[in-house]
């Protein structure tokens, strides 16, 4: 049950926004932010007053239903709304739960998607590419944007890594449960006996960080420059573009040569080193809020396997929740990848609302 002070609170917060927003004295910044916090209470208002006056309701129509000189029509009606207070009574807890859940700041930001080839060689190469291009796919179907930062292929047209910038709103929010290692079995195109072979590929993503959110020091980067190399170490060109950001505080290391500018590579270089660090500080906060971390979904821990792709049995499974889709095919495509996150969405919401009493 939840502490009815908590619910009261939500309740007169509302009142109290009512009263500022009709004063007219405050400015338009200050108006958009109350405006913003007043609309997400109104949502909330009607489910919070309906919780709190659940007892007294009961007990009134109680005492109609028990009462000896109510008449049997005024008993029915007692009774019908006396059970359709107790069906309401959880719904209302539950989404007054939901409202009162930490919200995730980064949730509205945009993300930066890493991928990389792991176990498997020349075969994990082409699932990290299968993989990229799904989730170009679900930008196009989303209308995203995705703009690529770096990426380095394989022979046969695989992808040894990957990184990409994905704009649209709550991006961070719908990507964030792909953080992990994504498995794939499947038989290889040069495999001749038709035997499955199992490979894997490493997905972080993390929230785009802004320079309110990390502002970098000078004197805590060390910054490198070297010659970019191709395939093979061949020289891409003569001049030293490539540049090596190292963060000393946390050890970070980011190496950017994709572009021929020096100072183009620096650029995209602090952007992913920004992200690594925000991403870095979130995950030490959480750590420190729950020792029991590797056991929530949507942690971004990339030791645990959290995905499956069977190719032969044409299915995808995601470990977190046991859910199997039976549509793989689709699911490359990125027509049904928003069932997949809605489910996760909603198992995270879920351990997060049993962990309130």
């Amino acid at each position: 049950m939840l502490p009815q002070e908590k619910v009261k609170n939500l309740i007169d917060r509302h009142l109290e926004l009512e009263k500022e927003l009709s004063s007219g004295d405050i400015d338009k910044k200050k108006y958009a932010e109350i405006s913003k916090e007043y609309s997400d209470l109104s949502d909330i208002i009607k489910h919070a007053k309906e919780y709190l006056s659940y007892k007294k309701d009961t007990e009134d129509l109680n005492n109609i239903i028990n009462d000896k000189n109510s008449d049997l029509e005024m008993k029915e009606f007692a009774s019908s709304e006396l059970q359709s207070l107790k069906n309401n009574y959880q719904i209302n807890e539950n989404k007054i739960k939901l409202f009162l859940l930490p919200k995730d700041k980064a949730d509205s930001k945009n993300a930066i998607i890493e991928i990389r080839a792991g176990t498997g060689g020349l075969e994990a190469s082409l699932f990290a590419s299968d993989l990229f291009k799904m989730y170009e796919k679900v930008c196009q179907n989303k209308r995203w944007s995705l703009e690529i930062i770096s990426i380095s292929k394989s022979d046969a047209g695989g992808l040894k890594e990957v990184i990409a910038l994905i704009k649209g709103k709550n991006i961070y929010s719908s990507l964030k449960y792909e953080s992990g290692v994504h498995r794939v079995q499947r038989v290889p195109d040069t495999e001749t006996q038709g035997r499955v072979h199992t490979s894997a590929a490493t997905v972080a993503v993390l929230p785009e960080a802004e320079d309110l959110d990390i502002k970098l020091d000078e004197k805590d980067l060390r910054i490198d420059v070297f010659r970019s190399s191709g395939p093979g170490g061949q020289s891409v060109n003569t001049t030293d573009s490539a540049v090596r950001i190292t963060h000393i505080p946390t050890g970070i290391v980011v190496s950017q040569q994709d572009e021929k500018s020096q100072i183009r590579n620096k650029e995209k270089g602090l952007k992913i080193l920004r992200s690594r660090i925000y991403d870095f500080e979130r995950q030490k906060i959480d750590q420190e809020r729950s020792q029991e971390r590797k056991n929530k979904i949507g942690t971004g821990d990339r030791s645990e396997r959290i995905r499956t792709y069977n190719f032969p049995q044409g299915r995808v499974t995601d470990h977190r929740i046991n859910l199997t889709l039976h549509k793989l095919e689709e699911f490359m495509e990125g027509e049904i990848f928003d069932h997949m996150i809605e489910n996760l969405s909603l198992q995270a919401q879920q351990d997060e609302l049993s962990k309130i009493n």
